[in-house]
């Protein structure tokens, strides 16, 4: 059987809105998109849902700063300007209706015509997927509906003056089954490699961890062999409108 065609993302949008639990979690390889999106004049913002002050050896209140400004360096190595951290709880992340309405608020907030996000399977293509993982991607889902609804989260309009916003794009990160790509170049596979690197305190605390250059332009030259380009990165992508 001929595996499922890949087709490449229409890019008729403006904004795209990233959203994951942890800082890092772009830069396995989406970073790459990002920067080819970034610097053909398209407006990308991060939402962070932690501070990931879970995911090292030191304590929390040492650890979430730190790699929040990590963050913030590997947010410049790919062009994005508009960085914004949650304080839900590393490791312990749920899809309440208090995470959904803090991510509508900001679908709603930035007009995002995309919004990007991690898988929310339990089995991911490299293992058993991480719960705060599948956690963001649930709450991101079911917030972009309920940033299209009137009637969920009435006081995002009543009382914050954000009237509903829809994206048109839902695009999956990491995906058993994609669907849609981005070619990306040297360029972009470059800024990739910069954007994991800059979590340089936090690889370090990952003593087995490969190094960024070791994987990630492998791992985009396959995806990109998948849309028939020397190098890409693949999305499951759902059209919400």
């Amino acid at each position: 059987m001929d595996a499922p065609r890949i087709e490449r993302l229409p890019d008729d949008f403006t904004r795209v809105l990233c959203v994951v639990a942890h800082p890092d979690d772009m830069e396995y390889g989406a970073s790459a998109a990002v920067r080819h999106w970034t610097r053909h004049g398209i407006e990308v913002a991060y939402l962070l849902l932690t501070s990931g002050e879970a995911g090292m050896q030191s304590p929390p209140e040492v650890v979430g700063p730190l790699r929040a400004r990590e963050q913030a360096d590997a947010c410049a190595a790919v062009g994005v300007e508009q960085l914004t951290i949650l304080d839900h709880p590393d490791g312990t992340l749920m899809p309440t209706l208090e995470l959904r309405r803090d991510i509508a608020r900001v679908i709603r907030q930035f007009k995002p015509d995309v919004v990007v996000t991690g898988s929310w399977d339990v089995e991911a293509p490299w293992g058993l997927n991480q719960a705060d993982h599948r956690a963001a991607g649930l709450a991101t889902l079911d917030a972009c509906r309920d940033a299209d609804n009137t009637w969920v989260f009435p006081e995002l309009a009543t009382d914050e003056g954000l009237p509903k916003w829809g994206p048109t794009w839902l695009l999956v990160t990491g995906p058993a089954q994609p669907t849609h790509g981005v070619e990306v170049d040297a360029e972009d596979v470059a800024a990739s490699v910069a954007s994991l690197s800059a979590h340089r305190a936090y690889l370090a605390d990952l003593p087995d961890h490969p190094k960024p250059a070791e994987f990630i332009p492998e791992m985009l030259q396959g995806q990109g062999q998948a849309l028939g380009v020397p190098h890409g990165v693949l999305f499951r992508a759902h059209r919400l409108r």
